[in-house]
């Protein structure tokens, strides 16, 4: 698992930067109903999907919050008092105070199914009645292009979707929320090349992959022999699923 106190300064530039983000917040806003007005950003990073986010929708105020400090940091400094240092399973909000919650590119993170379980129903927690909640599902899955770094990867060890979409549904309708709509955009600039992929897999971004293994240091091998090293490969697009609190 990535540090991500460590990745914080570089995280932006390795993973697309102000094009994903771009595309990350406009199809986040356009699975918000209409007048929503507040908007809780969970495991907002740093803050660069959230700054889009706020300046996207006349009246929307947004709020951010993220475990690591120094991605924290980072959100702060975009967003002048509006992010909180906080866990995801633990929200240090009160129940029903916003209109729509996203959680972009968190729940794949989570060690456990529990995990994942107990952040959507801070989530749903927070919510207001009518209000919506909408995270990305399947990341994994949106990485494998059809390339030939996927074909050097598919026999690595891997660890279990933790937001697989049919799971997260069945956590949303738990904790009281209904399906209310999905959307698709492209991770642009995330384009894996072989070199950047070796680079990923060496400091840890695999998680199934410890660097410095014996089976870590095979991949690399393997990678390293692909023709167009640096040519970034197809971006992935990446799966939206909203839900529903009923009023």
């Amino acid at each position: 698992m990535l540090d991500y106190n460590k990745e914080a300064e570089q995280y932006d530039a390795s993973r697309g930067g102000e094009p994903r983000a771009v595309a990350a917040a406009e199809a986040v806003l356009g699975l918000l109903p209409d007048g929503t007005r507040r908007l809780l950003d969970v495991a907002c990073g740093t803050g660069i999907v959230t700054r889009r986010l706020a300046a996207g929708r006349d009246g929307l105020c947004v709020t951010g919050v993220d475990l690591a400090p120094g991605m924290a940091r980072q959100a702060a400094a975009r967003l002048p008092g509006a992010v909180v240092l906080a866990d995801s399973r633990r929200l240090p909000l009160r129940d029903g105070r916003f209109d729509a919650v996203s959680s972009v590119w968190l729940l794949h993170l989570a060690r456990t199914d529990g995990d994942v379980r107990t952040t959507v129903g801070e989530c749903a927690r927070v919510l207001r009645p009518g209000g919506v909640y909408v995270t990305t599902v399947d990341k994994a899955a949106a990485h494998n292009v059809g390339s030939d770094i996927d074909a050097v990867l598919a026999s690595r060890p891997r660890r279990p979707a933790r937001d697989e979409a049919t799971l997260v549904e069945s956590y949303a309708l738990d904790h009281g929320l209904i399906p209310a709509g999905q959307a698709r955009f492209t991770g642009r600039g995330q384009g894996r090349s072989p070199r950047r992929t070796v680079a990923d897999l060496r400091r840890g971004w695999f998680v199934a992959l410890p660097p410095g293994g014996a089976l870590a240091d095979e991949f690399a091998a393997r990678l390293a022999e692909l023709p167009d090293q640096d040519r970034p490969r197809p971006d992935p697009v990446f799966s939206l699923r909203a839900y529903r609190k009923p009023e």
